[in-house]
């Protein structure tokens, strides 16, 4: 699973760059230091995925420690981008793969 996990971060950082929602500076550590889920109070959603959620899954691969399996990503992203469900379909999908690798359940897809 790591291999598909490492794969599929790849192709979510692809995609941001593509949408042109990559950064190349870094938020603060006081931003980065958010205790919120999904560091919502001081990160817009695509830094929280950039920042917070590559990088650690990243760690968590090279150091051995198991993967988490309740995860639910692709649900807050539809909420975040409700109103670009056409733009962001290429985003939504990687995350619907990266929450079915990772939790090893269907996800239930906006139509």
């Amino acid at each position: 699973m790591s291999r598909e996990v490492i794969y599929l971060l790849k192709e979510l950082e692809l995609t941001l760059q593509r949408l042109s929602l990559w950064q190349e500076e870094w938020p603060s550590d006081e931003a980065l230091a958010s205790t919120q889920p999904f560091a919502i109070d001081t990160l817009a959603f695509h830094e929280w995925l950039q920042f917070i959620f590559i990088e650690r899954i990243r760690v968590m691969v090279a150091s051995g420690h198991p993967l988490p399996t309740s995860i639910s990503i692709y649900p807050m992203a539809t909420e975040v981008y409700k109103d670009e469900l056409i733009e962001m379909a290429l985003l939504l999908d990687v995350l619907a793969r990266i929450d079915e690798c990772m939790s090893g359940k269907p996800v239930e897809r906006l139509q």
